[in-house]
């Protein structure tokens, strides 16, 4: 029997440490607000249909395999790492600080003698992902000593560990600790799953998908706006020429027949150059617009 809103809620996973205030943010941008508390690790979200807890990333995929979870955000490298079986709904391209992908990288001391990973041989190597490093030093033909470390990784070479495999999103926390990076290991982006069971429900899907369709949405709207304008007739073609657009302008007409309406999307970046060129096209009226969503 499917759930239906009545009877049971969905119960997500809110990735709790780096990824949890762009992830609140994000929901929040996207029209769910979600208030979480000191020391208590169930969020409330104006949402009844919702019950959500804050999980560490590290434990997202798996909690989510075994149902504990219907839902939740966690990055590809920790679905990687447990290898959990679970429904990738969406990949959603946002971390702590950017919407780059963070990278799993090899690194040793600036010093050290090692120039591949083929120098590591019989050494020591300690990083949180022990699963992705031993599968990548099998890869590679290379057996070294996998030390799961606890933390403070990257202050461990050269006297706890002769390599480190550390995760980095800008670089400058290995730059401080004088590390050098030997080899990029795996990219990851978030990723929002489901348990396969729970995307087999129709209301959990359906609710699920929801859910995504909203972010997806917020993240496709940063930094593009609208742009409304009057023309008139004689005009509308050189306006038209200088108009980047998301698919086509909108163009209606205006009760003067000489006159149109014309509405379009475009990179917030371009229209500081623009706007003077549709000015000088024959352009008026200039309105621009923020976008908190958009849907293709």
């Amino acid at each position: 029997m499917s759930a239906t809103s009545n009877e049971i809620k969905l119960k997500l996973g809110i990735p709790a440490g780096s990824l949890q205030e762009a992830t609140v943010e994000l929901f929040r941008k996207s029209g769910y607000n979600i208030s979480v508390q000191s020391r208590n690790y169930f969020p409330v979200i104006d949402d009844d249909e919702i019950e959500c807890m804050l999980i560490r990333a590290q434990e997202m995929a798996r909690y989510v395999e075994q149902g504990a979870l219907d839902a939740g955000l966690t990055g590809f490298d920790w679905i990687e790492e447990t290898g959990a079986d679970v429904e990738i709904v969406t990949e959603l391209k946002f971390s702590k600080v950017s919407r780059r992908p963070v990278r799993w990288v090899l690194c040793v001391p600036e010093d050290s003698p090692v120039k591949s990973v083929r120098d590591l041989e019989g050494k020591r190597i300690a990083t949180e992902a022990v699963g992705l490093t031993r599968r990548y030093l099998a890869k590679h033909g290379v057996t070294a000593n996998v030390e799961f470390s606890w933390g403070a990784t990257e202050a461990k070479p050269p006297h706890l560990a002769d390599a480190i495999v550390e995760v980095t999103e800008t670089g400058s926390s290995l730059r401080a600790n004088n590390l050098r990076i030997v080899d990029e290991i795996l990219q990851s982006t978030t990723r929002f799953i489901a348990n396969k069971t729970a995307w087999t429900d129709p209301w959990k899907r359906k609710k699920i998908s929801d859910i995504v369709l909203m972010l997806e949405a917020t993240m496709a709207a940063e930094g593009m706006v609208s742009l409304m304008m009057n023309v008139p007739k004689d005009c509308l073609d050189k306006v038209l020429a200088v108009l980047p657009a998301l698919q086509k302008p909108t163009v209606n007409n205006l009760s003067d027949e000489n006159w149109f309406d014309v509405i379009t999307i475009t990179n917030e970046k371009l229209v500081r150059t623009l706007i003077p060129q549709l000015k000088a096209a024959g352009a008026c009226g200039i309105v621009e617009l923020p976008i908190t969503k958009l849907i293709n």
